[in-house]
């Protein structure tokens, strides 16, 4: 409010001052010297004071400059007048939100007397009774302080309104975070939700082990998949919450890579993790090489028979194979400085190192759901009586059917067909592709 009081008092300084240097003009025209109309004048060497001088009648001149002086007089009155009504007309509208009955009062009563003052200024000038002025230079002063009050209460209304305006927005946007903070509430439980999927139902047409087909193994990678997608979505939003430069993150994971447009970085991510949870997916652990095909698919049947969450299965076992499966991958996939980062301590990692007990949060919740879906493809996969292996293509390597499906067709935009060299080129694998027999399951790669 203060910077719009220093704006509106400089042009009213330099205004007053130009109404006070016509003035005086018109004063030092007319004979009439600045020390309240005094005029000095020479008799026999000394000086006496007397009356302004009047200017005779037949003086053209100084009845033009009257004239003028007079006229000037009127329409300084007259743009007072409705400088006064402008800022009338403010103060009522300012009023009326919120209700002032005393400010709507006082507003109303200014505008009705000022139009009453214009009509009779219009009076005037209409009958051409302007020379009743007497002293149009103090109108003329008095005028202008009139219409620079005017306007000085104007900016102060006008201030008035973007001050309340302000606080309407600041309370908007408390409003609109407190909704937001909501919304975002309301997704993490979504989240927690679609995480926990639920059991793994073995289709009816796998009772016994030679029932496994390729199409089993392709139809539970999908629910895989959508189980890995939903962790690095979870993953992504708790680094952000931790002021993680996501896109130096994704630089680190691949180098070098220009994404084409920039929620493309996910995949980065998604890259990463399925990096670390398909590694060693078509060998036996350590311990397990004995193990036969009979003993993988009891495995399997067991686990996709199991109807509760992830994290129970480990709490009723936590010896078990698929516990240690998850301990594993968990402390590759997620580095301490990760952790730390996100959580502010190492309690996870610590309570997974203890062998017996598992994490009870939302992050490590969905850790294992995905983790039990990979595990579970992953003894289907060593339950098969054909072999399986997993591939990934190159950086650099050019873009087929066969092998590849894109996650970037953005890339193909912008390749010239009549010039195979520029064809789409991978800039990294993001879901590893499998060989089941003479099936070729596509991996999935992003483009550049």
């Amino acid at each position: 409010m203060d910077s719009v009081k220093r704006s509106a008092l400089t042009p009213t300084k330099s205004r007053l001052a130009s109404t006070f240097a016509k003035v005086f003009h018109a004063r030092s025209v007319k004979g009439i010297s600045p020390d309240c109309g005094i005029k000095k004048t020479k008799s026999h060497g000394k000086t006496k004071k007397d009356r302004t001088e009047i200017p005779s009648p037949g003086n053209e001149d100084d009845k033009e400059l009257q004239n003028w002086a007079v006229r000037e007089a009127f329409l300084s009155k007259l743009f007072a007048g409705i400088s006064t009504i402008k800022s009338a007309y403010a103060q009522l509208q300012f009023a009326q939100s919120p209700y002032d009955s005393d400010g709507i009062q006082a507003a109303d009563q200014t505008v009705v007397s000022e139009l009453t003052n214009l009509s009779e200024l219009k009076q005037c000038y209409l009958k051409k009774q302007l020379d009743d002025e007497k002293s149009p230079e103090t109108t003329l002063l008095l005028s202008e302080i009139q219409e620079q009050s005017s306007l000085l209460k104007t900016y102060e209304i006008t201030t008035k309104k973007l001050d309340s305006q302000l606080m309407l927005k600041d309370s908007e946007i408390t409003f609109l975070k407190e909704k937001l903070a909501e919304a975002d509430k309301e997704n993490k439980t979504l989240g927690k939700k679609l995480n926990a999927s639920g059991p793994l139902f073995m289709p009816d047409n796998i009772q016994l082990l030679s029932d496994l087909k390729p199409s089993h193994f392709n139809a539970y990678l999908r629910t895989a998949l959508k189980s890995i997608r939903s962790f690095v979505k979870l993953m992504i939003s708790e680094m952000e919450s931790a002021d993680w430069d996501l896109d130096a993150a994704a630089s680190a994971i691949e180098p070098g890579v220009s994404f084409w447009k920039p929620n493309h970085k996910c995949f980065a991510f998604e890259s990463f993790v399925c990096k670390h949870m398909f590694d060693g997916f078509n060998y036996p652990n350590e311990g397990q090489e004995e193990k036969t095909r009979a003993l993988f698919f009891e495995t399997f049947t067991e686990m996709t028979k199991y109807a509760g969450p992830a994290s129970g299965y480990l709490a009723k076992k936590p010896k078990s194979e698929f516990a240690r499966f998850c301990r594993e991958k968990y402390s590759r996939l997620v580095h301490p400085k990760m952790e730390e980062s996100i959580f502010g301590n190492l309690n996870q990692r610590d309570l997974l190192g203890s062998g017996d007990f598992f994490p009870e949060t939302s992050f490590f919740s969905a850790f294992s759901e995905m983790a039990k879906r990979v595990w579970v493809l992953r003894c289907m996969a060593l339950s098969f009586d054909r072999e399986l292996s997993v591939y990934q293509v190159k950086k650099g390597s050019r873009f087929s059917e066969v092998y590849m499906e894109s996650l970037s067709d953005e890339a193909f935009l912008f390749s010239d067909k009549d010039a195979p060299e520029n064809d789409p080129r991978v800039a990294f694998t993001v879901v590893p592709g499998f060989r089941v027999g003479e099936i070729i399951i596509q991996c999935q790669v992003y483009l550049c």
